[in-house]
C-alpha cells in the first residue's frame, strides 16, 4: 500500500524546499545546542492511516540521526488518543520536521479514511463492488494519494494517461464509439478500452464495440441498473465488460449505486475532496523533552 519510494523522495524534497528555503528553520536555531527530545504522532480522531512512508523520510532528509519508530502501518485503523509513530533526536530537528511531516500524513490518511467510508458504504450493498479513484489528484502527488486510496481499502483507476483508454465526450466528438474502440484495439492490443457513455444508446453501441469498461457517467442509479440489464442480457457481446458508475457520487449515495449492479464505482472526491485526519505531534514528558 506504500507509493513508490522514489515518488516518495521527490515530493519531500520538494515539500522541504517549500518550507526551508532560503535560509532554513529561523525559530529552531533558537533552541540551545545539543537539545533532545521525544515525540509522537497521535491522532485526534477515529480513521485510517496512510503517509508513514512520508514520515520517514523527511525526518530522514531532515537529519539523518532522527530515530523514527512507526507503530501503526498504512491501511490501519487508528482511534482518537493512539500513537501512531514516535521519533526522538535533536530537538531543532525534530520541529523542523514536524509540520512538514504531519501535512503528508494528515492529507494522506485523510484520503484513507474517507476512502474507508465509501468502501464500507458500497459493501453494505454489493460486496463485489469495488471504489476507484479519478486522475482528479494534487499535481506531482498522484502515486502519494493513490496509494493511500489502496490503503482505504479502494482501487487505482488510471495512474496516467498511458495505462489504459478512456474514450470520454470529447474524443466522440471526432470519432464514433465504434471506430473509436476498434482504433484502441488495432494500436494498443490488450489494453483496457473503456467508454464514457451518458444515455443507453451509447452503452448499447459500447457493448456492441467490444470494450473493456462502460462509464455510466451522472447516471442515476436507476439508469446504471438499466445499463447492467441491458448488458447482463448481451452475453454474447457483453461477458467480459464491467460496468462503472461515477458522477455525482455521495456517501449517502454510493450503496444505491452499488445495489443497482455496479462493479466498479469512481470517486474524484476520494482525492480533490478528502478532509484532513486530526493529527499532531505530542512532545513526550521527561527529562529527554527538557530544552536546557
Amino acid at each position: 500500500m506504500q507509493p513508490p519510494p522514489a515518488a516518495v523522495r521527490r515530493a519531500v524534497a520538494a515539500a522541504l524546499e517549500e518550507d526551508l528555503l532560503p535560509l532554513g528553520d529561523l525559530t529552531a536555531a533558537l533552541l540551545p545546542a545539543g537539545a533532545r527530545g521525544r515525540a509522537a504522532f497521535v491522532s485526534r480522531a477515529g480513521g485510517v492511516i496512510a503517509g508513514t512512508a512520508c514520515v520517514v523520510e523527511v525526518c530522514r532528509q531532515v537529519d539523518a540521526a532522527l530515530v523514527v519508530t512507526v507503530l501503526l502501518d498504512d491501511g490501519g485503523a487508528v482511534a482518537p488518543g493512539q500513537e501512531i509513530a514516535s521519533l526522538e533526536g535533536a530537538m531543532a530537528s525534530i520541529v523542523t520536521a514536524e509540520r512538514t511531516a504531519l501535512n503528508f500524513l494528515c492529507h494522506l490518511s485523510g484520503i484513507a479514511s474517507l476512502t474507508a467510508r465509501y468502501v464500507e458504504a458500497a459493501k453494505r450493498r454489493n460486496p463485489a463492488t469495488r471504489i476507484l479513484d479519478t486522475r482528479k489528484t494534487t499535481p506531482c502527488l498522484r502515486a502519494l494519494e493513490k496509494a493511500a486510496v489502496r490503503a482505504g481499502g479502494g482501487v487505482n483507476h488510471r495512474g496516467s494517461l498511458s495505462e489504459g483508454v478512456l474514450v470520454k465526450d470529447n474524443h466522440l466528438g471526432y470519432a464514433s464509439i465504434g471506430d473509436a474502440v476498434r482504433r484502441a484495439r488495432e494500436l494498443w492490443p490488450g489494453r483496457m478500452v473503456e467508454v464514457e457513455c451518458d444515455r443507453i444508446e451509447q452503452v448499447a453501441e459500447a457493448l456492441e464495440a467490444g470494450a473493456t469498461i462502460v462509464l455510466c457517467d451522472n447516471m442515476s442509479p436507476q439508469e446504471v441498473g438499466r445499463c447492467v440489464a441491458l448488458g447482463r442480457a448481451r452475453a454474447d457481446s457483453a461477458a467480459a465488460a464491467l460496468f462503472e458508475a461515477s458522477g455525482g457520487v455521495s456517501l449517502e449515495t454510493v450503496g444505491d449505486f452499488a445495489a443497482a449492479g455496479a462493479d466498479l464505482i469512481s470517486v474524484g472526491a476520494l482525492t480533490h475532496s478528502a478532509p484532513i485526519l486530526d493529527i499532531g505531534l505530542d512532545l513526550a514528558a521527561g527529562p529527554s523533552s527538557a530544552l536546557g
